[in-house]
This record gives structure tokens, C-alpha cells and sequence, in this order.
């Protein structure tokens, strides 16, 4: 048998390819689940799971929103100023769209306050209602209003869901020892859902 002269470092890497790899594989592996890198990934995919359902609440609210100013129309055109309000609101709502590695406290703020602008046009175009009792028995407006107010009600659950994903995904990366080199993985800090102003008054009701 005649051994080339390029017989063992072919041996050696056909030995390391069979055994040491493996082996360097498993350790590795065995070091990133001990240092909670799994649980962060969990953690931050959670986060991006509910910031998605966040944005799906938000865009049925926008999609509802042509469709009622349609039907304010046949019944209230005199009332321009409070329709365009809101159009122009949903405009600038629509336009804000944030990735979750987006999700500065910056622009977190941006995307919240344009949110609620569109919340505060609707509040007033619902108060501008109240003055057409023929629109308030129409069928199709009853609907929309049905729906908005549905789904108000799942952006605020969706929020509050999304929050509490980001809370423990942020005290998840600061525990110790995590917090020493959750930074190296690219894991950071998210922003969340402050409360609005208008949230922190008790509201008042008047006859």
C-alpha cells in the first residue's frame, strides 16, 4: 500500500468532520441553552408576534373608515370640516408603518400619538352624530359603528397584550447574567404602549 504524502492531513480532516465537529456542534449548542438564548429567541419572537397582531387591529379600524365616511356623507355633507378631520388623520395613521426592530421609544411615541388622532377625529365625528337622528336608525351606519367600536375594543387588548410580551422579553435580557451579553446577540430593549393623556383623567360626563 502506498500512503501519499497527503494521507494524514486528509485523515485528520475525515476524523475531525466525523468526531470533533459533532462534538463542537453539541457543545456549542448546549452553552446557548444554558445562557438563555433560547428562551430570548422565544421571547423576542413573542414580541413580534403581538406587535403584528397590534397592526392588524389598527388596519381594520383604518379599512372601516371609508366606508363610514360614505354613509356620513348622504346623511351630514354639510359637515366637511369634521369628515376631512378624519380622513386626513386616517391618512397619517396609514402611513406610519414600523417593523418591530423598529420600535424606538421615538418612534413608538410617533406611531401612538398618529393613533390617537384618528381615535380623538372618530370621537368627533360620533359626537357630530348625535345631531341626525335619521342617521342614527340607518342600518349599514349602526354596522360600522358596531364594528369600530369592536375593534377598539381588540386594539386595546391587543396592546395590552403586546406590552406585557415586551415586559417580560425586556426583564428577560436584564437578568443576570443574560444582561452581561443578551447586547452581543442583538438583543435590546423594546419600547411599549405608554398611557394617553386622555387615558390618565377620569373622564367626565355632563347633562
Amino acid at each position: 500500500m502506498q500512503i501519499t504524502s497527503n494521507y494524514f492531513p486528509t485523515l485528520s480532516n475525515n476524523l475531525f468532520r466525523k468526531f470533533m465537529l459533532p462534538f463542537f456542534i453539541a457543545v456549542s449548542a448546549l452553552t446557548l441553552q444554558s445562557c438563555g438564548y433560547n428562551d430570548m429567541v422565544e421571547k423576542d419572537e413573542t414580541v413580534s408576534q403581538k406587535w403584528a397582531d397590534v397592526q392588524t387591529q389598527y388596519q381594520r379600524r383604518a379599512d372601516l373608515i371609508p366606508n363610514l365616511v360614505n354613509t356620513l356623507k348622504g346623511f351630514a355633507e354639510q359637515e366637511k370640516e369634521v369628515l376631512t378631520q378624519v380622513v386626513e388623520a386616517r391618512a397619517k395613521a396609514t402611513s406610519m408603518n414600523l417593523n418591530v426592530e423598529d420600535l424606538t421609544p421615538e418612534n413608538l411615541q410617533k406611531f401612538q400619538a398618529a393613533q390617537g388622532n384618528l381615535r380623538g377625529a372618530l370621537g368627533r365625528l360620533m359626537v357630530v352624530v348625535e345631531k341626525y337622528p335619521d342617521l342614527k336608525s340607518n342600518q349599514n351606519f349602526l354596522e360600522l359603528q358596531a364594528q369600530l367600536e369592536g375593534t377598539e375594543n381588540r386594539i386595546s387588548v391587543a396592546r395590552q397584550k403586546f406590552n406585557t410580551a415586551v415586559q417580560e422579553y425586556n426583564a428577560s435580557i436584564r437578568k443576570f447574567p443574560r444582561v452581561m451579553y443578551a447586547g452581543s446577540f442583538g438583543f435590546e430593549k423594546r419600547a411599549y404602549f405608554e398611557a394617553e393623556e386622555t387615558a390618565k383623567e377620569a373622564p367626565k360626563v355632563e347633562f
